[in-house]
């Protein structure tokens, strides 16, 4: 059986969350020809990094990113760094021929994934096997409506709304994280909501033609974590009028004030001949209305028809927990890394692939334009 030993840089929320998913892959799909180890995590101080080795069991822990990258032992690097930090790791991972498993988006701005995109062809040669994590994807229902897109069951796509809406950033003396600091994190709710709601249209929907955006600073001041007001760039708010090259034309909202939600990703989407609605916080189902069915008395045979997706995981997955038993926010991490793992074993191109995560980052990007330009931007 190959074995893959895995290097975890980062250590916060994702990068346990990221563990977790090693851990537990053997439990949901059996049978599979590899298998991984968790051997080394690299945190941002000595202290944090031996909890992180002493909680999931590494064989070493570091605060230096090149003790990890340099192990020749070390086939995968996992980031999970703050996004200011992925360029470097990145390209130091490519340039040794690691496998890269890098949480969203890809880097702070367009420019450094340009950088890693061109990086990486560069030495294609050695293999690297890359992909971006846009979990999001990874739903049974999501796949089911990617699907169904394809089967032509949704006709001609006319109109969509999408969000991402939390309200973590409603309370205005709550202390600020590095996801409010521009200078890390290269945006604000844009960068990290907004990124996963884009990549999930352009997954079911294909490519953008336009996008005009405007965003929202709450509040113009803010408290560290040590209470220090300071001045907020990082936008919490963003919302964006697009169109689809597909012609279909619609909204989409990234929000962290949207009080009274808690992690509600939805969307719906209308063609001619069907449409379908999807509520993160609602997982287990996939909404279809097909506008095909015959009408008649007390409405015929048209409504919308809630799919149980659950867990209905293609084998090897599918067989544990039950199809039928409810689904989790993790459960699609679990399955993204899983179809990383297998590209990796396969030697084949993973999705969403480093490509994707650029191409998201240019979209981002035309957004800030668009909303520092107040015009339409072509993408």
């Amino acid at each position: 059986m190959e074995v893959f030993n895995v290097g975890i840089l980062g250590f916060g929320f994702m990068g346990k969350m990221h563990a977790y998913g090693y851990k537990t892959i053997p439990l949901y799909y059996g049978g599979l020809p590899w298998k991984t180890k968790l051997c080394g995590v690299c945190t941002s101080s000595p202290a944090t990094a031996q909890i992180a080795k002493e909680t999931m069991d590494f064989d070493f822990a570091t605060v230096n990113p090149d003790d990890i990258i340099n192990r020749e032992d070390i086939h995968i690097i996992n980031v999970c760094t703050p996004n200011i930090y992925h360029k470097d790791v990145i390209i130091k991972a490519l340039k040794a021929g690691k496998h890269i498993y890098c949480d969203k988006p890809l880097a702070i701005n367009y420019e450094e994934a340009q950088e890693i995109v061109k990086v990486m062809k560069e030495n294609k040669d050695k293999g690297s096997v890359c992909q971006v994590v846009f979990q999001n994807r990874f739903f049974p229902a999501t796949l089911k409506a990617k699907e169904l897109i394809e089967e032509g069951r949704l006709g001609n796509v006319l109109t969509f709304r999408a969000s991402y809406l939390h309200s973590g950033s409603v309370d205005p003396i709550k202390p600020i994280g590095w996801k409010q600091d521009k200078d890390i994190g290269g945006g604000g709710v844009l960068l990290d909501l907004g990124s996963h709601i884009l990549d999930l249209i352009y997954y079911l929907l294909g490519e953008y033609r336009s996008v005009f955006a405007k965003t929202q600073v709450l509040y113009p001041k803010r408290p560290d974590k040590k209470g220090v007001w300071i001045d907020i760039s990082a936008e919490d708010a963003v919302y964006m009028v697009v169109k689809m090259k597909n012609n279909g034309i619609g909204t989409i909202e990234a929000s962290k004030i949207a009080t009274g939600t808690d992690d509600e990703l939805r969307f719906e989407i209308h063609g001619d001949k069907g449409a379908l609605r999807f509520n993160l916080m609602n997982p287990n189902y996939l909404e279809f209305y097909d506008n095909t069915a015959p009408e008649g008395p007390y409405g015929g045979m048209r409504g919308f028809t809630r799919i149980e997706c659950v867990q209905r995981y293609p084998k090897p997955g599918g067989a544990f927990p039950s199809p039928k038993a409810s689904i989790g926010w993790m459960r699609a991490h679990v399955h993204c890394l899983y179809s990383f793992l297998d590209s990796v074993y396969n030697k084949k191109q993973a999705y969403p692939s480093f490509e994707d995560g650029a191409y998201i980052q240019y979209v981002m990007e035309k957004a800030y334009e668009s909303d520092e330009k107040q015009c339409l931007m072509e993408i």
